[in-house]
């Protein structure tokens, strides 16, 4: 039997396959996707989706614990785990059908089994399927993400010891539980179990949480977790996991001074690794750097006619660089006139715990180091009126100009809803606004968005409400 031949195969269907597989089709290309286990991948599956949907299960609770204050009175609210845990499920699935209807009304042809390239006939590469298979590809797109970086005397068990996988399905609620790790995944599970009722303790390596994020917003997090009853240690390693009769043993170092405690369940969540093992890549060009694989600016490998995007091709691990890239790709093999190549600056970060941190662009260390003089402004969620018809006064705007030529360098929010604010500075960045277009934007009245202007009115002095 002959082989089919396409114009491009996309070796993996997450935010970044499946989106370049619609751009692909949508340019006129004969375009099939292989993926070995869910259409959607990890973050409709077991990422950025489900959890969402854990957190707002956590955010309702959390309102009506607190809904006197808004003059209601609600007795006997309870927690239902099991329900809370299918309606994730159920989020989830709902997407992934959703994706295998977006593939058959781009006619891309959905392939189930591992891909692995198998060399070349010709021009063509040829990717093998489950080794029993073998579909021919003029180019190919390799979009096969990455898994949970396991360290030595961490690994998870998949019964007490977790990795976000397991920790999105639990069977009952922990009474205690260890976070090792407090990036965005981190933070989210230590949010969402701390506001179920959960003991929850969070050990980082660095020296303050959310490290990526800038250093005013990273400690006004952490007194905001910490007010919710998160412990957290900074300067921290978890030396050992082992398991007892009472639960999971941590070895603890703070500080140079060690400890022992126990808890219920542990989460490690200390980063991720490219998945690049057994693609054939033996064969090829394609080159990898700690587990992920090396790419231009145009997410081209050093092989001809092979793309890499998304998490197997480097930070930052995001859905949305994954799925913009996927886009660029498919326009860059297309041949489509004035394609952009990824600007990394322009990437927003996104971190849905209560509070929610947002971001995009330089931190103000980030920029000081690279020589810029600079305009700093602020504005505080205890000045706008609809963060206090909200109930939510905690937190603030930032904002970072180059005092020279008034570009937005980056901006920085924690507090409710902000990562739903945070793409209209991106938007600010991408169409290379100064500040005197963001004064001149009129922010409707009364919106969460006005803090965004004022913060930007604070940094040339002109601030308003405050």
């Amino acid at each position: 039997m002959s082989e089919q031949m396409y114009d491009v195969v996309i070796i993996g269907a997450g935010p970044g396959g499946y989106v370049a597989a619609i751009r692909c089709a949508q340019l006129g290309k004969k375009v099939a996707i292989v993926e070995a286990n869910h259409l959607g991948g990890i973050c409709l599956n077991w990422g950025c989706i489900p959890t969402k949907a854990l957190l707002r299960s956590a955010e309702v609770y959390h309102l009506i614990q607190n809904s006197e204050e808004f003059g209601i009175t609600v007795k006997d609210a309870k927690i239902n785990f099991d329900v809370i845990i299918k309606r994730s499920r159920d989020v989830s699935e709902k997407l992934t059908k959703g994706i295998a209807h977006l593939m058959k009304k781009n006619k891309v042809d959905v392939i189930n089994g591992y891909g692995r390239l198998s060399g070349k006939t010709g021009s063509y590469h040829k990717i093998s399927v489950d080794g029993k298979s073998t579909v021919l590809a003029g180019k190919v797109i390799l979009a096969t993400g990455a898994r949970a970086r396991v360290l030595p005397g961490l690994e998870p068990d998949g019964k007490d010891i977790w990795t976000y996988k397991e920790a999105m399905v639990p069977k009952a609620l922990p009474k205690s539980l260890l976070v090792i790790g407090s990036g965005a995944i981190g933070m989210e599970f230590a949010s969402f179990y701390r506001t179920l009722g959960v003991d929850v303790t969070v050990v980082e390596l660095l020296d303050r949480i959310l490290p990526v994020e800038d250093e005013e917003v990273s400690k006004f997090a952490r007194k905001a977790f910490e007010g919710k009853g998160i412990v957290v240690h900074t300067g921290a390693t978890v030396r050992k996991l082992h398991k007892s009769a009472k639960g999971v043993d941590a070895e603890i170092e703070i500080n140079g001074k060690g400890q022992k405690s126990t808890f219920d369940k542990v989460i490690v969540a200390v980063g991720i690794v490219g998945n690049t093992e057994d693609l054939g890549l033996e064969s090829t060009k394609v080159k990898l750097e700690k587990n992920q694989i090396k790419v231009n600016e145009f997410c081209l490998t050093d092989e001809p006619g092979i793309y890499a995007i998304g998490d197997v091709a480097g930070a930052p691990w995001l859905a949305h660089k994954a799925s913009h890239e996927g886009v660029m790709v498919a326009e860059h093999l297309a041949g489509v006139k004035g394609v952009h190549p990824m600007n990394r600056s322009m990437i927003p970060g996104c971190t849905y715990s209560s509070p929610q941190v947002a971001s995009v662009g330089m931190t103000e260390v980030q920029a000081k180091e690279k020589g810029h003089k600079l305009k700093v402004g602020r504005f505080p969620f205890m000045g706008n009126g609809k963060a206090l018809a909200l109930g939510e006064p905690d937190g603030f705007v930032k904002t970072i100009f180059d005092e020279k030529t008034g570009e937005l360098l980056g901006a920085h929010m924690i507090g409710t809803e902000v990562t739903e604010l945070i793409q209209g500075f991106v938007i600010a960045k991408t169409m290379e606004a100064t500040e005197v277009e963001l004064m001149q934007t009129i922010f409707p009245h009364p919106t969460l968005s006005e803090m965004m202007h004022e913060s930007v009115l604070d940094a040339y002095g002109r601030v308003i409400h405050m």
